[in-house]
């Protein structure tokens, strides 16, 4: 039995997850994630998250990004 896919909001502070795929995102948005790197298949530690939990930063191929907490639970991923 597998589990559903998480949503990147879902991860904790820490651990490591894989990009699986993008939910109702708007494309543009979508392009600019992948364009640096967020593709499906992408291995990346979410670092932090603000005090409030938005924005969430994660690390990923040598660099670090900060998303939106509302964008952030369109990403489908799998813990790792």
């Amino acid at each position: 039995m597998t589990t559903p896919p998480l949503t990147l909001a879902a991860i904790r502070d820490g651990a490591e997850a894989r990009v699986l795929h993008f939910g109702a995102m708007n494309d543009a948005y979508r392009n600019r994630l992948m364009s640096m790197g967020l593709t499906p298949g992408t291995v990346f530690k979410v670092e932090r998250r603000a005090p409030m939990g938005d924005p969430i930063e994660i690390s990923l191929r040598g660099f670090r990004l900060s998303l939106r907490e509302v964008e952030s639970r369109e990403m489908r991923v799998e813990a790792v």
